[in-house]
Protein backbone atom coordinates (compact mmCIF):
# COMPACT_ATOMS: atom_id res chain seq x y z
CA UNK A 1 0.00 0.00 0.00
CA UNK A 2 1.26 3.47 -0.96
CA UNK A 3 0.01 6.80 0.38
CA UNK A 4 1.18 10.11 -1.08
CA UNK A 5 1.86 13.50 0.48
CA UNK A 6 2.25 16.00 -2.34
CA UNK A 7 2.93 19.71 -2.79
CA UNK A 8 5.54 22.10 -4.11
CA UNK A 9 8.94 22.40 -2.46
CA UNK A 10 8.80 24.30 0.84
CA UNK A 11 5.09 23.71 1.53
CA UNK A 12 5.61 21.61 4.71
CA UNK A 13 5.46 18.02 3.44
CA UNK A 14 8.38 16.90 5.60
CA UNK A 15 6.70 18.23 8.75
CA UNK A 16 3.51 16.32 7.87
CA UNK A 17 5.59 13.18 7.22
CA UNK A 18 7.53 13.54 10.50
CA UNK A 19 4.28 14.02 12.44
CA UNK A 20 2.82 10.91 10.80
CA UNK A 21 5.84 8.71 11.51
CA UNK A 22 6.17 9.88 15.12
CA UNK A 23 2.45 9.27 15.65
CA UNK A 24 2.57 5.84 13.99
CA UNK A 25 5.37 4.57 16.24
CA UNK A 26 3.02 4.64 19.24
CA UNK A 27 0.72 2.03 17.68
CA UNK A 28 3.24 0.01 15.68
CA UNK A 29 3.82 -3.62 16.60
CA UNK A 30 6.75 -3.97 14.21
CA UNK A 31 9.47 -1.68 12.97
CA UNK A 32 9.31 1.56 11.00
CA UNK A 33 11.95 2.90 8.60
CA UNK A 34 12.36 6.51 7.43
CA UNK A 35 14.31 7.00 4.18
CA UNK A 36 15.68 10.46 3.46
CA UNK A 37 18.34 12.18 1.35
CA UNK A 38 20.31 13.18 4.48
CA UNK A 39 20.37 12.79 8.27
CA UNK A 40 19.06 16.35 8.75
CA UNK A 41 15.87 15.21 10.49
CA UNK A 42 17.51 12.65 12.79
CA UNK A 43 16.68 14.54 15.98
CA UNK A 44 13.07 15.15 14.95
CA UNK A 45 12.35 11.42 14.67
CA UNK A 46 11.36 9.15 17.54
CA UNK A 47 14.40 7.04 18.48
CA UNK A 48 12.47 3.85 17.67
CA UNK A 49 12.32 4.85 13.99
CA UNK A 50 15.25 3.68 11.89
CA UNK A 51 16.57 6.54 9.73
CA UNK A 52 18.41 5.58 6.55
CA UNK A 53 20.32 8.24 4.63
CA UNK A 54 19.89 7.00 1.05
CA UNK A 55 22.54 9.40 -0.31
CA UNK A 56 25.25 7.15 1.12
CA UNK A 57 24.35 4.31 -1.27
CA UNK A 58 25.21 4.11 -4.99
CA UNK A 59 21.65 4.25 -6.34
CA UNK A 60 21.55 5.39 -9.98
CA UNK A 61 17.89 5.02 -10.99
CA UNK A 62 14.39 4.19 -9.79
CA UNK A 63 14.76 0.44 -10.38
CA UNK A 64 17.85 0.34 -8.18
CA UNK A 65 15.94 2.33 -5.55
CA UNK A 66 13.09 -0.21 -5.54
CA UNK A 67 15.71 -2.97 -5.21
CA UNK A 68 17.24 -1.08 -2.28
CA UNK A 69 13.83 -0.91 -0.58
CA UNK A 70 13.33 -4.65 -1.22
CA UNK A 71 16.66 -5.29 0.48
CA UNK A 72 15.48 -3.37 3.55
CA UNK A 73 12.26 -5.41 3.62
CA UNK A 74 14.13 -8.70 3.21
CA UNK A 75 16.32 -8.11 6.27
CA UNK A 76 13.52 -7.02 8.60
CA UNK A 77 10.56 -9.40 8.79
CA UNK A 78 8.86 -7.16 11.37
CA UNK A 79 8.86 -4.13 9.05
CA UNK A 80 5.40 -2.51 9.00
CA UNK A 81 5.88 0.94 7.50
CA UNK A 82 8.38 2.81 5.34
CA UNK A 83 8.31 6.60 5.15
CA UNK A 84 9.99 8.12 2.10
CA UNK A 85 10.92 11.80 2.28
CA UNK A 86 12.19 13.66 -0.81
CA UNK A 87 11.06 10.72 -2.95
CA UNK A 88 11.93 12.28 -6.31
CA UNK A 89 15.51 12.87 -5.15
CA UNK A 90 16.11 9.60 -3.29
CA UNK A 91 14.55 7.46 -6.05
CA UNK A 92 16.35 9.40 -8.84
CA UNK A 93 13.02 10.38 -10.41
CA UNK A 94 13.37 14.16 -10.73
CA UNK A 95 11.72 15.24 -13.96
CA UNK A 96 10.50 11.70 -14.72
CA UNK A 97 7.21 9.81 -14.52
CA UNK A 98 6.75 8.35 -11.03
CA UNK A 99 4.00 5.88 -11.96
CA UNK A 100 6.10 2.76 -12.51
CA UNK A 101 8.21 3.19 -9.36
CA UNK A 102 5.15 3.80 -7.17
CA UNK A 103 3.30 0.85 -8.71
CA UNK A 104 6.31 -1.36 -7.95
CA UNK A 105 6.39 -0.14 -4.34
CA UNK A 106 2.64 -0.74 -4.10
CA UNK A 107 3.06 -4.33 -5.33
CA UNK A 108 5.95 -4.96 -2.93
CA UNK A 109 3.94 -3.44 -0.08
CA UNK A 110 0.95 -5.67 -0.82
CA UNK A 111 3.10 -8.79 -1.06
CA UNK A 112 5.02 -8.21 2.17
CA UNK A 113 2.46 -6.29 4.23
CA UNK A 114 4.40 -3.02 4.28
CA UNK A 115 2.77 0.41 4.10
CA UNK A 116 4.66 3.15 2.24
CA UNK A 117 4.04 6.84 2.95
CA UNK A 118 5.73 8.94 0.27
CA UNK A 119 6.40 12.68 0.20
CA UNK A 120 6.91 14.22 -3.27
CA UNK A 121 7.55 17.76 -4.48
CA UNK A 122 4.79 17.73 -7.08
CA UNK A 123 1.44 19.53 -7.16
CA UNK A 124 -1.67 17.38 -6.98
CA UNK A 125 -2.35 18.23 -10.64
CA UNK A 126 1.08 16.84 -11.65
CA UNK A 127 0.33 13.41 -10.17
CA UNK A 128 -0.69 10.88 -12.84
CA UNK A 129 -4.41 10.05 -12.89
CA UNK A 130 -3.73 6.42 -11.91
CA UNK A 131 -2.19 7.59 -8.62
CA UNK A 132 -4.66 10.34 -7.64
CA UNK A 133 -6.56 8.02 -5.26
CA UNK A 134 -3.37 7.42 -3.24
CA UNK A 135 -3.01 11.10 -2.24
CA UNK A 136 -3.71 11.52 1.50
CA UNK A 137 -2.40 15.10 1.87
CA UNK A 138 -1.98 17.80 -0.77
CA UNK A 139 -0.28 21.01 0.36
Amino acid sequence: MVELIVGKKGKGKTKVLLDKVNGAIKEANGSIVYLDKSTKHMYELNNKVRLIDVSGYPIKNADEFVGFVCGIISQDHDLEQVYLDSFLTTAKLEGQDVTNALEQLDAVGEKFGVKFVVSMSLDKEEIPEALQAKIITAL
